[in-house]
């Protein structure tokens, strides 16, 4: 059996790595006897990137297999089994790689090494590329790879994998933001590996603005129709808070972001380009979104919101945030009459059609007093506070005069000065 036989799985991410321990093994012929320890280097250093554990070769082929996009595993991601040739197809090329787990690695030289790498304890289990619990499905799936039975049971498995995780980037990762890209090349989607883990329990009241903000998600989600979201008010009351509790929520159900910044909205239609065809729910974010006057990307927002030729793919919704309800400047001359505009009117209405392009918007307002000291209060228990709650209200109340005045980001400000002056003691 020779690993280059593979029709689906091919050009894999760590493809070289791939042939030359094929090669080790005699299920490839390579251009001179590859480096056994420079092979089993790179494994640990894979090991040591995605806190791998047990048998670092079956892991290996586990990421190969769970980290590859083509036509079979995009097919498979959510949905499940393919069906027809690619089944077929596919099926060829997973008993290669059941032959490659099959292989037994501490029979190579030096087998001190190999053995080693067949019972692998980490130092530490955290992924510096993917989050924790990606991490430990992949271990999972080496583990389960390796005790298949047949190429039947073999591809079950990745099926089931391709349907809960997904596949590539868009299905090992929940969060992305855009690399800047050179001329006439495509824009890059980039993972992003540390996202905050917050979730609607966490943000404490604004309980009607999250009820209609998991309204839309839901409706989305279920596929069912659902509209563009504006998120705007005071400066920290939740709204970027509630935006990350989205993703945290409805991660596990398919659903993805992508954080997109003004300065790159000519890329969007790159960008929806490559994921309408995903079997995943996608949702642009763009945090604390304004315009001055002179600026003019918001055209390019607009005509993906709404109007341009090409219709946005119902997999993507945009959501945004902002501190403005109306989001670009207004000026008190766009209120009177100027004698170099005689369109003045139509010149306005432009700037003011842009928010009304989100079909659902949500009002975050500075809580009152008493909604200010339920908040402190809420993430004072949280925290493990031990505070009378007149002393603690007297506090957040000098602390706010200070810091920014009433608002939830306030409140957890307070709270985490009270812990820092509690580990100094």
């Amino acid at each position: 059996m020779d690993i280059r036989e593979r029709v689906i799985y091919r050009n894999l991410k760590h493809e070289e790595l791939l042939e030359h321990m094929a090669c080790l093994m005699g299920m490839a012929k390579c251009d001179g006897e590859p480096d056994p320890f420079s092979c089993a280097g790179q494994l640990v250093d894979l090991a040591a990137r995605y806190g791998f554990e047990g048998n670092l070769w079956h892991c290996f082929l586990a990421l190969c297999l769970g980290d590859n996009e083509n036509a079979y595993t995009t097919a498979c991601e959510v949905r499940g089994a393919a069906g027809g040739t690619l089944d077929e197809l596919a099926k060829e090329d997973f008993s290669i790689f059941k032959a490659l787990f099959d292989f037994d690695l501490t029979s190579l030289s030096p087998s001190f090494v190999w053995k080693q790498l067949a019972d692998y304890r980490p130092a530490v289990q955290e992924s510096r590329v993917f989050n924790r619990r990606i991490r430990d499905r992949l271990v999972k799936l080496a583990v389960m790879l390796g005790q298949a039975e047949d190429t039947e049971t073999f591809q079950n498995h990745m099926v089931e994998f391709y349907r809960e995780c997904g596949a590539g980037k868009f299905g090992l990762n929940k969060a992305f933001r855009i690399l800047e890209k050179e001329e006439g090349a495509e824009t890059v989607i980039d993972p992003i590996v540390n996202v905050e883990h917050i979730y609607f329990k966490d943000i404490v009241g604004y309980e009607l603005q999250k009820k209609k903000l998991i309204e839309n998600t839901e409706a989305f989600v279920n596929g069912k129709a659902a509209n563009n979201v504006l998120l705007f008010g005071d400066a920290g009351t939740g709204k970027s808070s509630s935006v990350k509790a989205v993703l945290n929520e409805y991660y596990s159900r398919g659903l993805r972001m992508i954080e997109v910044y003004k300065h790159q909205f000519k890329a969007l239609s790159d960008v929806l380009e490559q994921i309408k065809d995903r079997n995943y729910k996608f949702i642009i974010y763009m945090d604390d979104l304004s315009f001055e006057e002179y600026e003019l990307e918001y055209k390019y927002l607009k005509a993906i919101l709404e109007g341009g030729l090409g219709k946005r793919p119902g997999n993507v919704l945009i959501y945004a945030t902002s501190n403005r309800r109306h989001l670009i400047r207004e000026k008190f001359s766009d209120k009177r009459e100027l004698d170099d505009d005689l369109h003045n009117n139509d010149t306005v209405q432009e700037k003011l059609s842009l928010a009304a392009r989100f079909g659902v918007t949500i009002y975050y307002g500075s809580p009152d007093k008493r909604q200010f000291q339920t908040i402190v209060k809420a993430l004072a228990k949280r925290s493990h506070v031990d505070m009378a709650e007149e002393e603690l209200f007297l506090k957040a109340s000098q602390w706010e005069l200070s810091h920014g005045g009433l608002s939830g980001r306030t409140a957890a400000q307070f709270i985490t000065h009270l812990l820092g002056q509690d580990q100094e003691k």
